[in-house]
């Protein structure tokens, strides 16, 4: 699993997938089937997402198996910002696909 932060024209989504990478194309369509084609992608490190959201990561986790593309951990890109530091995540990943 991993935590990812997408900086997306609408704004900031903090999301959990089960794909191991941004390269995969099942996960590529699955944004672009909700409307997310471009976008600048952190990798947020699990444990730190898992323990700034507490009972919240452990409730969306709970409902993620592998069959799953992603679920949304957070859209308010406020408190993504306030709870993440740029020096936390990994680096940035731009993606741009029609």
């Amino acid at each position: 699993m991993k935590s990812l932060l997408l900086l997306t024209a609408s704004g900031p989504l903090l999301i959990l997938t089960s794909h191991q990478s941004l390269d995969d194309q099942k996960l590529l369509g699955v944004l672009r089937q909700k409307g997310i084609g471009k976008f600048v992608a952190f990798e947020v490190p699990l444990s730190l997402a898992r323990e700034r959201y507490g009972g919240h990561f452990h409730a969306v986790e709970s409902n993620l198996h592998e069959t799953d593309d992603l679920r949304v951990l957070d859209f308010n890109g406020q408190r993504v910002f306030q709870l993440f530091h740029f020096e936390e995540l990994g680096s940035p990943i731009l993606v741009e696909r029609s």
